[in-house]
């Protein structure tokens, strides 16, 4: 009994020290973490998010303020971040802003998650109808139920934060979005406030009583807070930047471009290499991106035709099937609706140039490597110019002075000392020569 007693006494020692711990000294000023989150919705981001909450519970943060600018993201990475959300002990403020961006498609569900929504002014949200991650065409079926899914993941969050559940069902099927007026005047609203920056929130957050996802209530004190910036790590910020629809193209095109250049002088190394890594970061972006992966093989059909355009003589046919191939591909790579995610002409067009220039000319280069004579080992020695250091008779042998070596030679016909002389051919120690004088209609070759 008395141990059992002990054994209670130590664990609420523990839990109370843990409270204390984790709530801030009376007088001092609270904390309060600010994220960002600036780009696509994808597993770096939600890793990201999922670390700043932690680090707000490990603190015992005031809040958590989460400013949201994104075009959407993959749901899976969604879910992983509303969840982190929803399981936080420390209160998560979601901020659209500043002025003029938004939070649409998988921003919007992090947004209706979150314990605050709150939105800057002159920004909207919405648009929240799912895609095939993968660029593809979805048949009817498929579509409906993609849409049904995400209604209903919506609608949850709705009615446990106790948002307008009728326009968050809307923003998925019928991809309405709502500026921060429309969303705040709503009945009930869909966010909580506006507000023109995080220390405006932070003002207007002082002392308001929130209710949590499990339901429990609680008051929030944010005044003379201390923000303390988080930021994602040097190889997040790496990771995240591969996801932008620019880079990941450059990726491809940088990567077919040194394997071609290493198929076509294998041992080359440098460009294999480099070409792997730029392409293995290329497919990391596409698990983000929607791609066509059609035009992917347009690409690299587009590749193969300007490379054959320097061996086959198609009085450039397939040089301008090339260049066709990789426009229709450069152009049809990203399959999506958002501007963010297009790839523009003025991109396009310049990479596209860049490329066909540089594998005409690097593929022309070694053609013509190919084609020129040796001019190394005995190969190297045909047509070459010399010297006779004494005469040599038809038949007979004699020295000659040669690519800075002397030579035993053999002639034909008579040559003098002292006579110019050209090599013909080569067998083994031994050249054939013939007089300046007389030159034969063709060269001898080794023997």
């Amino acid at each position: 009994m008395i141990r059992t007693r002990a054994v209670s006494f130590a664990a609420f020692a523990c839990l109370a020290a843990s409270m204390l711990a984790q709530t801030p000294a009376p007088g001092a000023n609270p904390v309060v973490l600010s994220a960002e989150i600036d780009g696509i919705i994808h597993p770096v981001a939600a890793q990201f998010v999922q670390r700043a909450v932690e680090r707000a519970d490990r603190e015992g943060a005031a809040l958590l303020i989460l400013t949201l600018r994104t075009p959407g993201g993959l749901v899976d990475s969604t879910r992983d971040i509303n969840n982190a959300i929803i399981r936080s002990r420390t209160p998560v403020a979601v901020f659209v802003g500043p002025s003029g961006n938004r939070a649409a498609s998988a921003g919007f569900l992090i947004t209706i998650a979150a314990d605050v929504a709150a939105m800057a002014p002159g920004t909207h949200i919405g648009a929240a109808h799912p895609v095939s991650g993968s660029g593809e065409k979805v048949d009817d079926t498929m579509a409906k139920k993609m849409a049904s899914d995400v209604a209903s993941y919506a609608r949850t969050l709705a009615t446990q934060r106790r948002r307008n559940v009728e326009l968050v069902e809307k923003a998925v099927t019928e991809s309405r979005s709502f500026t921060e007026q429309e969303a705040l005047g709503a009945t009930p609203p869909l966010i909580d406030l506006v507000a023109v920056d995080v220390p405006d929130l932070l003002r207007k957050l002082d002392g308001r009583t929130i209710t949590r996802f499990d339901g429990h209530t609680q008051t929030l004190r944010t005044r003379d807070s201390r923000v303390e910036p988080v930021t994602m790590t040097w190889a997040q910020r790496a990771l995240s930047a591969l996801a932008h629809p620019q880079i990941a193209y450059l990726l491809l095109t940088l990567g077919m471009l040194g394997l071609t250049v290493e198929f076509w002088n294998p041992g080359a190394i440098f460009p294999g290499v480099a070409g792997a890594i730029c392409l293995l970061m290329a497919f990391f972006a596409f698990q983000v991106l929607p791609v066509s992966y059609a035009a992917v093989g347009l690409l690299l059909l587009g590749i193969v035709l300007l490379i054959l355009e320097v061996k086959v003589a198609s009085y450039g046919a397939l040089a301008a099937g090339g260049i066709i191939s990789l426009l229709l591909g450069s152009m049809m790579l990203i399959d999506s609706p958002l501007p963010e995610l297009q790839l523009g002409l003025r991109f396009i067009i310049p990479v596209v140039g860049s490329v066909s220039a540089m594998l005409l000319i690097l593929v022309g280069l070694g053609v013509r490597a190919q084609r020129a004579p040796a001019v190394t080992g005995p190969a190297g020695m045909i047509g070459e110019t010399g010297r006779a250091l004494t005469s040599i008779d038809p038949g007979g042998v004699g020295r000659v002075q040669t690519h800075g070596e002397i030579w035993t030679a053999t002639a034909s016909e008579p040559v003098a000392a002292g006579q110019t002389v050209h090599v013909t051919a080569v067998k083994g120690l031994l050249l054939t020569v013939v007089p300046e004088t007389r030159l034969p209609a063709q060269t001898g070759g080794l023997q």
